[in-house]
């Protein structure tokens, strides 16, 4: 028997790269943790997070023009100044912070919530959680109480005090971007919110008094150019592809791989102790993590 022509067909060639793609938010996204807390050695974080949005978003808004893309509208530069302000400006700066103090792993893992703030905050805008969903944020909160009960951030109120406001601020920044501000479609969206952020962390950075350690240490220097190349415009690129060739659950599965490359980098890489209570609050965050997600697909599937 024959076998049609059209079963030997390959497979679209777009969705070819979800694979890489998938593995690029992983691993970079996942490796930006430990990246940001070896350039704080030369730059300050509102400075090292500042600089580097602005360079991300220059070349990224460059790269949209060049192949032929929209500038952004005033209602949507608007949008990009208070997403970015909230996104950007305190959850970047805010975590950036909250690493002088805590471990890259640790702050990985508490910032894994975002997924379970975003469904409280989607309340008020009448998005209502399903069981599932509100099984992970109970199991959420369980987890991240554990950890703050743990030695790394029970000796440090500051980081904290940081990493919460960090993530409250993302994850409302998040729900807005999606409901009441929306940003410019596409790359253009991301690079005018990279923008917009970049100087709301500078001006923060100039308020503070922040001044980088010059000429940088060659790792921190290493690791601020990784931050603006891999995490900024390598994965973005990639998450941008997912949104458009995968599932959302798979495009936004991130979330629960990250915090545990941070951790495993965190401590192979830069020596940081991770108690085992600390190690088990984790696996409680990332289990929360995992039933918002399966309760997002199974709503998105009826």
């Amino acid at each position: 028997m024959s076998i049609p022509s059209t079963t030997l067909a390959p497979p679209p060639p777009a969705r070819n790269l979800v694979v890489p793609a998938l593995l690029a938010c992983y691993l970079v996204w996942g490796s930006t943790y430990l990246a940001i807390r070896w350039a704080l050695e030369s730059f300050p974080p509102f400075f090292q997070m500042g600089t580097r949005f602005l360079c991300a978003g220059v070349l990224l808004l460059a790269w949209v023009m060049v192949r032929g893309g929209r500038w952004p509208s005033a209602l949507q530069w608007r949008n990009a100044a208070l997403i970015g302000t909230l996104m950007l400006g305190a959850g970047m700066g805010l975590t950036a912070s909250a690493e002088q103090h805590v471990g890259s792993g640790l702050v990985a893992a508490f910032i894994a919530v975002v997924p379970m703030l975003v469904c409280l905050w989607g309340l008020l805008f009448g998005q209502k959680p399903g069981r599932l969903e509100l099984a992970g944020m109970v199991v959420g909160l369980a987890g991240v109480l554990l950890l703050v009960r743990g030695a790394s951030f029970g000796a440090s109120p500051a980081a904290i005090a940081c990493i919460t406001a960090a993530t409250l601020a993302w994850s409302l920044g998040s729900v807005l971007s999606t409901t009441r501000w929306p940003l410019a479609p596409g790359a253009a969206g991301f690079a005018s919110e990279m923008l917009c952020g970049g100087v709301a962390l500078m001006l923060v950075s100039l308020a503070l008094g922040e001044r980088p350690r010059w000429p940088p240490q060659p790792l921190a220097a290493a690791a601020w150019l990784y931050l603006v190349v891999a995490g900024s415009l390598v994965a973005f690129s990639a998450y941008l592809y997912l949104l458009a060739h995968a599932s959302p659950a798979l495009a936004t599965s991130y979330a629960f791989v990250n915090p545990v490359i941070a951790l495993l980098l965190g401590v192979t890489l830069a020596g940081e102790a991770v108690s085992g209570a600390e190690w088990a609050a984790c696996a409680v965050i990332l289990t929360g993590v995992v039933l918002i997600f399966r309760g997002k697909s199974e709503q998105s599937s009826r």
